[in-house]
């Protein structure tokens, strides 16, 4: 459709025009990518009462992830697909093997619209993001080693009034930063990637997030 294509334009062209920051140099980092994934919200809208016919800034929407409660890092957090950059790899390589991996979509190297900020945890991580367009992508299936289960975030939930939120904590001087979703929350860092994809892919603001700050259990 005419309007989907607009709407992956749109985010192509904001993405190409985005002044990455310089990804850290500091060797003891482990790199990392992931997928941040824009598909149709799915069939269910419908049965939401919504129209079907709505553009693709209305319908799109983000792949998440719960995370196998299994693991041993990070257990059962949301997360976007994603993993360590092996040897040879691009943040983008990454992003597409990791995303077959975790959620069997397999997608070539043309559904790649650009990066984000690379964000580094408290964990000892520099994470780059890489925005994908997925269409439809109606076959996802878990991969139980790694994932509980799959849920499509309508992008208008992370345009709610009540988003980002921010909390002060003692041990930082910089705020901690959740994207709400139904009654429950995201947490940094897959909520900074989010937030900035909302402001530079989506509304078009010049957004930085490297200095939000993560929860204490994401800081081991």
């Amino acid at each position: 459709m005419q309007r989907d294509d607009a709407f992956r334009q749109q985010v192509a062209e904001r993405l190409a025009a985005w002044a990455l920051q310089a990804p850290p140099e500091d060797a003891a980092l482990k790199r990392a990518a992931v997928a941040l994934t824009i598909a149709d919200e799915g069939p269910g809208a419908g049965l939401r009462g919504l129209p079907k016919n709505r553009g693709w800034s209305e319908r799109a929407a983000l792949i998440l992830t719960r995370r196998a409660k299994t693991l041993r890092n990070h257990a059962g957090q949301w997360a976007l697909p994603g993993g360590r950059i092996d040897a040879g790899e691009t943040p983008e390589q990454t992003a597409l093997r990791e995303l077959a991996e975790e959620v069997h979509l397999q997608l070539d190297p043309s559904a790649v619209l650009g990066r984000l900020d690379t964000f580094v945890t408290r964990s000892g991580y520099a994470i780059t993001p890489v925005v994908l367009w997925a269409g439809a992508a109606r076959e996802l299936a878990p991969n139980p080693d790694e994932v509980a289960s799959i849920h499509r975030i309508p992008v208008a939930e992370f345009l709610r009034e009540d988003a980002p939120m921010l909390e002060t904590i003692p041990q930082s001087p910089n705020p901690v930063l959740r994207m709400p979703v139904g009654t429950n929350w995201i947490a940094a860092p897959t909520a900074a990637m989010i937030y900035q994809f909302r402001e530079v892919c989506v509304l078009g603001r010049d957004t930085r997030v490297a200095h939000f700050e993560q929860p204490l259990f994401a800081w081991k």
